[in-house]
């Protein structure tokens, strides 16, 4: 009997082997095998096709079956719809869904896992139990609904309360969330409504813990995933709903190795797994926007804050009236300040800018630091005293002769960090204890842990935060936010730059005042009449969400045209842009398309690699992936040259 067996590696098709019936009975798609491949034995899963070939080889004889687990063949559909849609090989997108997982044995499993613990007891709001009969109401098959609401108004107490029912029915449920740092303040809010600990799902969780899930998610004895991206990969035995919370946040989009968008991959699971799915958020994305207002999304809305605390006021700051003297904060800024640390609160100063300065010019000879491997400019890091590319991870010092004579460059500091700015507070208020919230700063889990305990507890006064801080935290002292520079001038390169101001100022702003009526975000900025700040500070994202669609329609963009970058990389600019060139002539033949380029990546050097860009653009409704896969796996590439899909592409650089 011939068996198509799908390994884990780059290949696209299954690999055909021979099974002895009187060895290995009764194996079914899905089931999980050791195969012999090459010198060495690998772990398959028996696919659905046999991949036709007309080469006539002798088949290789399966070695045996992993009794207990299997993948159900709705699995089975996702990874092949998945392969296809993004471009991506089966057996990588396997690889993925086994978790990197070795083997499956001596796996400790819990007997009992602990679902009859004491939980808290949650009432809902009017508005919260209207929320929740209209996310229920739409009853247990595919269907998508956004859960939107401002922030603080409880919207994870509704989602909670919907998956309580599902799991009641012995179903399972997926909770993603878009960066592995929320997982444990998520934790605590889950624990304490459920009375347990979700299983927990993402790349720094122990190849023993993964183990362990695997097998319980696999056999349903495991409820409840709380994952990043990855966790969309796990074997549910009876998955009854997913969750995908700040659903338009564009962590959820992987960047490196397998490119994908996480949250619309969880729609393509859902529909396929025939269950609802929920995108919970403050702001949609424009796409979720849009298919909201053509219902084709259901939308539910929560409209007050829980308790019906109000959203902060807002200040905005002119800095061009302001005599800052080298300094990064107002005087005005700190009058107001003041006052709430006086009244016992906490305090956010908010600059999406890691490091001490991102530019250091030479006073005499205008040197500035440039990356070896990447062409950017480096940040400098006081508190290493190095400057570092965020790219490639490239350190130095800052030392450098002069151009103009023989002795070092003298640096001057243009655009303020995190560190400056923290610097410059620990000397405005000697007395208060000032931390800085970073990824710098917070490697290690436990660093990230002790953080944020440390703020829940009041112990902290001023926290000085990047992007991270704006997503999903708690803080209830926390009633006056700082952004230190309100810039909404963007980067010509990201379509989407204005898109994701709207969203990081809203989710922001719903981290003060969660239990005050007395609660201020303050935009320190040198535009103050722009556009989007008055949308921002009049709450009519409505205005920008409608001028934006007619703008996307008119220039032929997302969510109403489809693109595909290709970018290619090579050592040498000359072979990225000759690269770049041949595989534009191939693709020309693709119909009802447009091909763009090819032009230089706006970081047109990284990690040592130069990289062309070309775009394909086509109708929404037009799937071009199957036919554009098949030119690229004919392609004849070179071996000097790396070549990398992007569907749907969120960053252009």
């Amino acid at each position: 009997m011939e068996v198509p067996v799908l390994l884990p590696k780059i290949f696209d098709h299954p690999f055909t082997y021979k099974n002895n019936t009187k060895k290995i009975s009764n194996l079914n798609q899905g089931d999980l095998v050791v195969v012999p491949f090459g010198k060495k034995k690998e772990i398959g899963v028996v696919w659905d096709k046999i991949r036709d070939s007309e080469k006539k080889i002798k088949l290789k004889q399966i070695e045996k079956k992993i009794s207990n687990v299997s993948l159900n063949k709705k699995i089975i559909n996702f990874i092949n719809w998945f392969s296809i849609y993004n471009i991506v090989p089966k057996g990588k997108i396997l690889k993925m869904c086994l978790g990197n997982l070795k083997n499956f044995d001596n796996v400790k499993q819990k007997k009992k896992p602990p679902y009859k613990i004491k939980s808290a007891k949650y009432n809902l709001n009017t508005e919260q139990k209207n929320a929740l009969e209209s996310l229920s109401g739409l009853g247990n098959k595919f269907s998508v609904s956004v859960l939107q609401g401002i922030t603080g108004s409880g919207k994870t107490i509704v989602y909670f309360e919907r998956i309580r029912k599902l799991i009641q029915e012995n179903k399972q449920a997926l909770i993603l969330i878009p960066e592995i740092f929320l997982t444990t303040q998520f934790t605590s809010r889950f624990k304490l409504f459920f009375g347990y600990e979700p299983a927990i799902w993402h790349s720094k969780i122990s190849i023993n813990k993964k183990k362990n899930i695997w097998l319980s998610v696999a056999k349903n004895k495991i409820k409840i995933v709380l994952g990043a991206r990855s966790s969309l990969f796990l074997p549910f035995k009876n998955l009854g709903l997913i969750i995908v919370d700040e659903e338009h946040d564009s962590s959820y989009k992987q960047e490196e190795s397998v490119i994908y968008n996480a949250r619309d991959m969880a729609i393509s699971r859902a529909s396929i797994e025939n269950i609802p799915i929920h995108l919970v958020t403050s702001i949609p994305s424009l796409e979720t926007y849009n298919n909201m207002k053509i219902k084709k999304y259901k939308k539910t809305e929560l409209k007050n804050r829980f308790e019906n605390f109000p959203l902060p006021k807002t200040k905005v700051i002119n800095l061009n009236l302001e005599n800052l003297n080298k300094r990064s904060i107002s005087e005005e800024t700190i009058k107001i300040v003041e006052q709430y640390l006086k009244k016992k609160n906490q305090i956010l100063f908010f600059l999406n800018r890691r490091g001490y300065s991102p530019f250091l010019i030479c006073k005499k000879c205008g040197y500035r630091h440039v990356c070896p491997n990447c062409s950017i400019y480096l940040t400098f890091h006081k508190i290493l005293n190095k400057i570092i590319c965020h790219h490639c991870g490239y350190k130095s010092t800052t030392d450098k002769k002069c151009k103009d004579n023989d002795l070092l460059c003298d640096f001057s500091m243009y655009g303020p960090g995190v560190e400056k700015v923290f610097e410059e507070l620990k000397i405005i208020f000697p007395n208060k204890v000032v931390k800085i919230f970073s990824s710098d700063y917070l490697n290690q889990k436990k660093q990230s842990e002790n953080l944020i305990k440390e703020v829940s507890e009041e112990k902290i006064d001023i926290l000085v935060g990047t992007q991270m801080i704006s997503k999903g935290f708690n803080f209830p002292k926390l009633n006056c936010i700082v952004v230190v520079d309100a810039d909404f001038s963007g980067k010509g390169y990201d379509l989407r730059t204005t898109e994701k101001n709207i969203q990081l100022y809203n989710q922001l702003s719903g981290r003060a005042g969660r239990f005050s009526k007395d609660s201020m975000i303050i935009y320190q900025t040198i535009n103050p009449k722009n556009e989007v700040l008055k949308n921002i500070v009049e709450n009519k994202i409505e205005n920008f969400f409608t001028n934006e669609l007619k703008i996307r329609k008119q220039n032929n963009l997302p969510p109403y045209f489809r693109l595909i970058a290709i970018i290619i990389s090579s050592d040498t600019r000359e072979n990225s842009y000759q690269g770049a060139l041949e595989i534009k002539k191939k693709i020309a033949q693709l119909n009802h398309v447009q091909i763009l380029g090819p032009v230089d990546s706006p970081i047109f050097k990284k990690k040592k690699m130069f990289r062309t860009r070309l775009l394909i653009r086509t109708d929404v409704k037009n799937m071009c992936q199957r036919p554009l896969a098949k030119i690229l796996q004919m392609l004849k590439i070179s071996s000097k040259i790396k070549l990398t899909v992007d569907v749907d592409p969120i960053n252009f650089t």
